[in-house]
């Protein structure tokens, strides 16, 4: 399994720190402190190996569903008003990601980023309500290249996660499935759907990444 390149040089300080400590606690420490020191680091070690992981997810576009654009779990479904970009009524699905998640975020489906901003903001726990509207966040405009739907996805910083990021602008093309960005450590990710949108997922339902379908046009 690949290492997301957002993890290389976390993973790097954390591998010279676990030999750092560990080579000082046996020099200056009693044995059973030094163990405990280590096995300690090393469990840290893994838990970063982990978060930073990038499964390959092989993706066969299809123009009439929407895919998951992250994994984790679905905790929000309903008819909301989006007011940042359509001003009007949209369907959300909002998916949480536990530290145990893949971070990896993917376009849900395939056409043209026609809008993209970036809100510096709070760091509310990812599920409250507010947190899709105060937090840090970022919000894309995916409009469908064949059938002129528009898809907005917005990515939620969280108490622990304060680092996003993203790799496309307006102007992108997605590929369904494809990257499109990161969340460090914990977050949220919202999905607005147009109404007439089938719904395909339930609430508490765990979801994958570039696998899952969350909806068809």
């Amino acid at each position: 399994m690949a290492i997301h390149r957002e993890g290389k040089i976390p993973l790097r300080y954390a591998l010279l720190s676990f030999i750092f400590l560990t080579g000082i606690s046996f020099l200056l420490f009693s044995l059973a402190f030094s163990l405990f020191l280590t096995i300690g680091s090393g469990v840290l070690c893994l838990f970063l190996l982990q978060f930073f992981r990038n499964p390959t997810r092989v993706v066969v576009p299809n123009d009439r569903l929407v895919i998951s654009p992250a994994d984790g779990k679905v905790v929000v479904i309903e008819e909301v008003v989006e007011s940042e970009y359509f001003q009007g009524k949209r369907r959300q699905l909002s998916i949480f990601m536990s530290p145990f998640n893949v971070h990896v975020n993917r376009f849900p489906i395939s056409g043209k980023v026609i809008y993209f901003n970036y809100h510096p903001g709070k760091y509310l726990v990812a599920w409250h309500p507010k947190s899709s509207t105060e937090n840090e966040r970022t919000t894309m405009v995916v409009q469908h290249h064949s059938n002129g739907a528009s898809v907005l996805v917005r990515q939620i910083a969280g108490l622990v996660a304060r680092r996003i990021r993203w790799y496309v602008h307006e102007g992108s093309i997605a590929e369904q499935g494809s990257e499109f960005g990161f969340i460090k450590f914990g977050s949220r990710v919202d999905v607005f759907l147009p109404l007439d949108a089938v719904i395909k997922v339930q609430l508490n339902q765990k979801v994958k990444g570039g696998e899952t379908i969350l909806a068809e046009f």
